[in-house]
């Protein structure tokens, strides 16, 4: 039962570093979108694509599967709301 909860600890903490991610990204999308950085700032360019290139492959089959909003994509939000879903799974039926 130890080693199920050590693993569950894993998880929980690869999760919240991939939330991180999603958030990170979020922001500096923001800033973008708003010139308070401009696109020709080489580190947070870089950065940008970087996080993009990790967290495309997860949220293309979200966004697949969500309805066209225009400009607002809501598959990070989704994302992370699964990510939640499935650590209150797992931890009801290591814990529970």
């Amino acid at each position: 039962m130890q080693a199920l909860g050590t693993i569950y600890q894993i998880i929980e903490m690869l999760t919240n570093v991939l939330v991180m991610l999603i958030i990170i990204q979020f922001i500096i999308g923001l800033l973008f979108a708003f010139n308070v950085v401009n696109r020709s700032n080489d580190f947070l360019a870089s950065f940008y694509m970087a996080i993009n290139r990790f967290l495309e492959p997860v949220l293309r089959p979200i966004r697949n599967v969500l309805p066209n909003t225009g400009q607002i994509d809501f598959s990070p939000l989704v994302l992370i709301i699964l990510l939640n879903i499935v650590l209150i799974i797992l931890g009801n039926v290591i814990y529970g």
